[in-house]
């Protein structure tokens, strides 16, 4: 078997039972250490509930993510381009930035929209689907075709966020080394290492930046430092306790007011 990352040869490296009922193996490749299942052919059964009944820190990541979202677009890129989540889930993200100005737009083919309604992908013409960023969270490990994928997020917009664990350093020898293997839900089939993303990159021809444990940057811009990280000097210190404080008083007008004329503007037409 050849990695979905590098290509290289990857070998395999334990069993295990996914989906309580199917004897999987797990490769790991020898060039870049990319983890992978065997080509999943139990897909369909994994997603006929698109959100894993597991995954319960879903509104806590949410919440998470959308400081460190705010935090990136508002340090370095155009905080009035419009940005779209892709793989969006229940429209959570989505809605928890636009409640922080930000002009947020949802997209997922697998799951209902709740709570980004009128704001999806779908609600906006097609010569208006370009973005400034887009964000795509615990997406990544879900795909057997990484490149695909990030080939059709970089068409979306010029800077991609992805959220996804880089394979921890110590030894995996078994599914219960690492917790986000996840078989029983059957939905995480490839795991990332920083060399692995890299390599996806170089071949989209996008510099590449990480924190080193789960946010990674692809973007044409090449900024002199990582917007990812910060440095561990005494004035980084002190920026980084006010920072959070200086961006909750960033006045970025909430989008709340216009979503609520825009939602009761297509009541009304839906009633006549």
């Amino acid at each position: 078997m050849n990695c979905i990352a590098c290509a290289h040869p990857s070998v395999p490296l334990f069993k295990a039972i996914v989906l309580f009922r199917y004897n999987v193996n797990y490769f790991h490749c020898l060039n870049c250490g990319q983890l992978q299942t065997d080509e999943p052919y139990w897909l369909d059964e994994a997603y006929q509930t698109a959100i894993a009944s597991l995954d319960i820190g879903l509104l806590g990541r949410c919440i998470r993510d959308s400081k460190r979202v705010f935090e990136l677009v508002t340090r370095h890129l155009d905080t009035k381009g419009r940005m779209l989540d892709y793989g969006g889930g229940y429209g959570t993200l989505v809605r928890l930035l636009r409640d922080k100005g930000l002009d947020f737009y949802r997209q997922d083919i697998y799951c209902q929209n709740i709570f980004a309604i009128n704001h999806d992908l779908s609600d906006l013409p097609t010569d208006s689907r370009n973005f400034e960023l887009v964000t795509c969270f615990e997406v990544l490990e879900h795909t057997y075709d990484p490149f695909r994928l990030l080939k059709t997020l970089s068409c979306f917009a010029p800077h991609v966020l992805i959220s996804t664990l880089i394979v921890p350093e110590h030894e995996i020898s078994s599914p219960n080394d690492w917790w986000y293997i996840a078989p029983e839900t059957g939905q995480h089939i490839a795991f990332y290492t920083h060399r692995s993303l890299k390599i996806l990159a170089d071949q989209l021809n996008l510099n590449f930046y990480s924190n080193g444990q789960d946010l990674h940057l692809f973007t044409i811009r090449l900024f002199s430092e990582n917007p990812l990280l910060r440095r561990n000097t005494i004035f980084d210190k002190i920026t980084g306790k006010l920072l959070p404080y200086c961006l909750s008083k960033k006045k970025l007008p909430s989008l709340i007011a216009g979503d609520i004329e825009t939602a009761r503007q297509k009541a009304f037409d839906k009633s006549e």
